[in-house]
C-alpha cells in the first residue's frame, strides 16, 4: 500500500504546479517513509524458547551497523544476547543470526532457505534489472547454472587458457620493467579483465577500455549499494538513482555486445557464444553475463590480492610457490626455456593444473579463510523450519556469518594467522570457503583455474617486496578488514608491492 501510496503522489507531482505539489507531496512522503520505518513489534504472543531472543535495541538503530560494520555488528551481538541464535529488524523484516557447530548444519542443510531471494534483498550489489538479474524464475536460474557449468568443461577451459593467460600478460606489460603497485587496485582489474574473457564476449574482451568502463560501472554499484536502496528499492534516492543508472550502462555494453554477433553472423569461440548456440532466450543471456562479471569484479579479484599480499608476507611460502610453478613447467611442457613464461604456462593441460598443484590448493584454501568476510544470506520461503531448535517463521531472513567458523579458535588456532600448512578439520561444515550444503560456488572451477594461472605467471614474471605507504618494509602484516565485505582490503596505499621484471632466475 505504501508503494502504490508513493507512486500516486509522484503522478500528483507530475499533474499539478510545482509550488503546489512540492509543498503537498515532500511532507506526505517524509510520512510514507515514517510509517514504513516504524518497527513491527513482530509476534509477541510466542515466548516460547522457540522463538530466537530478540536484540534489545529499536530495529532501526540495526540498520547501519548491519551494512556498515557487518562484522563488529554481529559480533557484538551474539556476545551481547549470550546466545548462539538471535533476531532483529530490518525496518518491517525479520533476520535471524544464527552460529555454532548445530546451527551452522542446520543453516546449510535446510530445504527451506533460498539464497536468491536472501542475497537479492540484503545485499543489494548487484544490477537492477528485474527478469535479468533480479526477480528471476527458479527456471531461468537453473537455467544459468547448467550454462555455467557448459562454459567450465574442460575442453573450453583449455582452449580458454592460453587467452587468459595473454590477456594477463599484456596488463602485466603495462606496468612497465619495474615500479610500485598496489595490489588491491592493479590485481582485481587483472581479474576482472580474465574474468570478462572467461564468461563475457570476445567483443567486450578484445577492447581494453570497454572492459575499464564495466569495471568501473560495477564499482559504482557498490559504490551506490546503500541501506536506503537495499530496503526501500522503491524509494528514488540518489543512491538508487544512481544504481539504476550503473545497471542500465552495464546492459546496454552488454546488449550491444549480443547484437553485434548475431547481426554479424560470426561464429566466435566464447561463452556467449556457447549461450547462443544453446538456443536461450536474451534475458538468460544477459542475465548470465551481468549476474556472472560480480564474481570477477569482487571475489577473484580480492582472493587474488590477498594471496599476493600473503605471499609476499611469507617468503618461505612464496619459495614454494615458486619451485611448484616450475616444477609445473618441467613435468607438463616440452618448449625450451627461451619461450616465454606465458607460452610456457600455455602448454600445461588443464588436469596438471587441477590436479598437480597442492601448495596452490592449500594457500587458495587458506585465503578463502582468512580474507572472505562473507555473511551467507537466505530467506525461509516455507513452512517454518527450525535451526538449533528455534523457530525460523516463513518469510524470515537468516544469515550466517563465515566468521562464526573460519575466525574460530578452537578449530583454527591463531585464526588471523596465515598458514596454509594447518590440517583440516574433520567436523561438517568446518569450512565454508566454497560455501556449503546444496549452495556450493558452482564457478570454483574457473575461479581456482584463474587464480593459479595468473599468479604462476605473475611469480615467474617478477621479482617483489611488501613495502608500506612510505617504501619502506612494513613493520606489521596486513590483515583483512572484515568490515568490509566487499574487499576487506586495508586502508588504501598502506600495502604496496616493488616490482623488477624476471629474466630466467628465479632467485628472491
Amino acid at each position: 500500500m505504501l508503494i502504490i501510496g508513493f507512486l500516486a503522489l509522484c503522478r500528483s507531482f507530475l499533474a499539478e504546479r510545482a509550488t503546489t505539489s512540492v509543498a503537498i507531496t515532500v511532507p506526505s512522503v517524509v510520512v510514507l517513509l515514517l510509517l514504513w520505518l516504524r518497527p513491527t513489534d513482530g509476534d509477541d504472543s510466542d515466548d516460547s524458547e522457540a522463538t530466537p531472543i530478540k536484540l534489545p535495541e529499536w530495529g532501526i538503530l540495526t540498520i547501519k551497523p548491519f551494512f556498515r560494520t557487518r562484522f563488529d555488528f554481529l559480533s557484538s551481538s551474539f556476545e551481547l544476547c549470550g546466545k548462539s541464535i538471535f533476531q532483529f529488524n530490518l525496518l518491517r523484516n525479520t533476520v535471524i543470526a544464527v552460529s555454532g557447530e548445530v546451527g551452522r548444519k542446520d543453516f546449510f542443510t535446510s530445504k527451506g532457505l533460498d539464497i536468491n531471494e536472501g542475497f537479492a534483498f540484503l545485499s543489494g550489489a548487484i544490477p537492477m534489472l528485474p527478469g535479468v538479474t533480479s526477480d528471476l524464475q527458479a527456471r531461468r536460474i537453473s537455467m544459468i547454472h547448467k550454462r555455467l557449468s557448459t562454459a567450465q568443461n574442460s575442453d573450453h577451459l583449455s582452449r580458454l587458457l592460453p587467452r587468459i593467460l595473454a590477456d594477463s600478460t599484456g596488463i602485466m606489460r603495462t606496468w612497465g620493467n619495474s615500479g610500485t603497485l598496489d595490489l588491491f587496485d592493479s590485481v582485481p582489474k587483472l581479474f576482472f579483465q580474465t574474468t570478462v574473457r572467461a564468461l563475457a564476449a570476445t567483443e567486450i574482451a578484445d577492447d581494453a577500455a570497454l572492459v575499464a568502463r564495466l569495471k568501473e560501472l560495477y564499482d559504482r554499484l557498490d559504490e551506490t549499494t546503500t541501506p536506503t536502496c537495499v530496503l526501500l528499492p522503491w524509494f528514488p534516492s540518489p543512491s538508487m538513482l544512481g544504481k539504476l543508472l550503473a545497471s542500465k550502462r552495464i546492459y546496454d555494453i552488454v546488449n550491444h555486445a549480443i547484437e553485434l554477433r548475431i547481426q554479424s553472423g560470426r561464429h566466435g569461440d566464447d561463452t556467449l557464444q556457447i549461450l547462443l548456440d544453446s538456443g536461450d532466450d536474451r534475458m538468460v543471456v544477459l542475465g548470465f553475463i551481468m549476474g556472472l562479471l560480480v564474481a570477477g569484479a569482487r571475489s577473484t579479484g580480492t582472493t587474488a590480492s590477498w594471496l599476493l599480499a600473503f605471499l609476499e608476507s611469507h617468503p618461505e611460502w612464496k619459495y614454494k610457490a615458486i619451485a611448484e610453478v616450475e616444477q609445473l613447467v618441467s613435468d607438463h611442457s616440452s618448449l625450451p626455456l627461451s619461450n616465454s613464461h606465458e607460452t610456457q604456462l600455455s602448454a600445461v593441460p588443464i588436469e596438471a593444473w587441477e590436479g598437480n598443484m597442492p601448495v596452490f590448493d592449500a594457500m587458495i584454501r587458506e585465503t578463502l579463510r582468512v580474507a572472505q568476510p562473507h555473511t551467507a544470506m537466505r530467506r525461509n520461503i516455507g513452512p517454518d523450519t527450525y535451526i538449533n531448535g528455534a523457530r525460523i517463521p516463513s518469510g524470515a531472513y537468516v544469515v550466517y556469518p563465515f566468521s562464526d567458523v573460519h575466525l574460530n579458535s578452537a578449530l583454527y588456532p591463531d585464526p588471523w594467522r596465515w598458514d596454509p600448512a594447518r590440517s583440516e578439520s574433520k567436523m561438517p561444515f568446518s569450512y565454508v570457503g566454497w560455501g556449503g550444503g546444496k549452495t556450493v560456488c558452482l564457478g570454483q572451477r574457473l575461479a581456482k583455474l584463474e587464480l593459479k594461472t595468473v599468479i604462476s605467471l605473475y611469480l615467474l614474471e617478477f621479482k617483489s617486496d611488501l613495502v608500506d605507504g612510505s617504501g619502506r618494509r612494513p613493520d606489521s602484516l596486513p590483515r583483512p578488514n572484515w568490515n568490509d565485505a566487499l574487499t576487506c582490503k586495508p586502508p588504501s596505499g598502506s600495502y604496496m608491492v616493488e616490482y623488477s621484471r624476471r629474466k630466467t632466475d628465479f632467485s628472491l
